[in-house]
């Protein structure tokens, strides 16, 4: 019978070596500098109040530059300018254009026929007339009684002329004893009565022109309100053809052709296409925060245009304020009335301050705390907030730029001070 062997002879005994010991060495300290920076988050995951799922939040991170408060708002395209033109008389009218029609300034819209309004204007024009005659007429009786007047002091003068020679002659024989002294004094009051007659000639005169200056006066303020008449009527049937007061097409005509129109009745429109402007509907929590040359900006087909915010209405009607945007250039080609466009109201701006996009966690707490992420739990946090712009809203205490905060809905979390981000 054959012995098998063992293995025995093929086994070596090994000895230990210092090497040995350095591995379980290096491995002993591994485990314990693992231990020691894993214990605090051990524990901070032990004292956790609660667990979330990372894909279920959204993270956003806290940064510090420029923040604008701004409020966004669907609005309406208008043109800057539309006129509306309306019928200065009644009569009837005619259209020499259509809707949509494209026209110049000045070109002939319509015309209006008013029988009426012409007749009174010639009835005033003939008054007119008949008032320039009474005018001509009255300053040829002027100068008629201007001359009598004349001739009245030139009398007066020759009178007086004579009384005083005679006056002369009679001081001459008085001192000769020529005359008597009856003869003498009648010399005296002769030239006397002369210079009377002749001075209330002279004053007579005077005041007769006066008069007749204050009648053609009279006359002429009559004929200068007629003129005033004429012209306003003159004017008014001119007015009976409408003209385009600006470049653009036309918008509707508010008469059907040949029908009458009543005396400032509507009867057609103008738009001007090459300015437009931006109607808004504000929301009146705005209102207060809203001041005219406010910058803006209107996007239209993805492109955004600066803008102005150029009035804004008085009144609040059904819980809005009405605005107007207009476009700081050029308005953009291819606008179209009432089209409805987005425009941005920037209401405030600030530098270098701290911001966070906004989020659903503004409902916890009303904005006065927030969930920030370190080491895969998140902390509740107390915060102050300052401004809100439709994307964020301003830090003013309780953070710090590059502070990741949860901006996702934390009502779940029921205020637990602590919550453990699962990955």
């Amino acid at each position: 019978m054959t012995k098998i062997s063992d293995t025995s002879g093929q086994d070596k005994v090994l000895t230990k070596t210092k090497r040995s010991y350095w591995r379980w060495g290096i491995a002993a300290a591994v485990v314990v500098s693992v231990f020691t920076i894993a214990a605090p988050m051990v524990s901070q995951w032990s004292s956790a109040e609660a667990s979330v799922a990372a894909e279920d939040l959204r993270i956003a991170t806290v940064q510090r530059g420029e923040f604008v408060r701004d409020v966004s708002i669907q609005g309406r395209v208008v043109a800057a300018v539309s006129p509306t033109l309306y019928a200065p008389a009644e009569g009837v009218i005619t259209y020499h254009v259509d809707a949509g029609d494209a026209v110049e300034k000045d070109q002939l819209l319509a015309v209006i026929d008013s029988p009426e309004l012409k007749n009174q204007l010639q009835q005033e024009q003939a008054t007119l007339e008949s008032l320039l005659m009474d005018l001509d007429r009255q300053r040829i009786q002027s100068k008629k009684a201007a001359l009598e007047n004349q001739k009245l002091v030139d009398l007066a003068q020759v009178t007086l002329t004579a009384a005083d020679r005679e006056k002369r002659r009679a001081d001459a024989a008085w001192e000769k004893q020529a005359i008597s002294q009856i003869d003498y004094e009648k010399a005296q009051d002769d030239l006397e009565n002369a210079k009377v007659v002749h001075q209330h000639a002279v004053q007579d005169a005077r005041l007769n022109s006066e008069s007749l200056a204050f009648d053609i006066r009279s006359l002429q303020l009559k004929v200068d309100r007629q003129q005033l008449l004429v012209d306003e009527l003159q004017r008014q049937v001119d007015g009976l053809r409408i003209l385009s007061p600006v470049a653009g097409i036309v918008g509707n005509r508010e008469a059907d052709q040949k029908n009458q129109v009543a005396r400032n009745q509507a009867i057609i429109g103008v738009v001007d296409l090459s300015e437009f402007e931006v109607e808004l509907g504000i929301p009146e929590s705005y209102a207060d925060d809203l001041a005219i040359g406010m910058a803006a900006e209107i996007n239209y087909n993805g492109r955004i245009h600066d803008a102005t915010l150029v009035a804004v209405s008085p009144e609040i009607r059904e819980n809005q304020v009405v605005g107007t945007v207009r476009f700081s250039g050029q308005s953009p080609a291819g606008l179209r009335q009432n089209q409805r466009l987005t425009t941005r109201i920037l209401l405030d701006k600030k530098d270098n301050v701290l911001t966070l996009q906004r989020g659903p966690f503004l409902q916890d707490s009303s904005g006065t705390a927030a969930y920030v992420v370190r080491d895969g739990v998140a902390v509740r946090t107390p915060i102050e907030t300052g401004s809100n712009s439709l994307s964020s809203i301003e830090i003013i205490a309780g953070l710090q730029a590059g502070d990741q905060v949860i901006i996702s809905d934390t009502q779940r979390f029921n205020g637990a001070q602590s919550v453990v981000i699962n990955q």
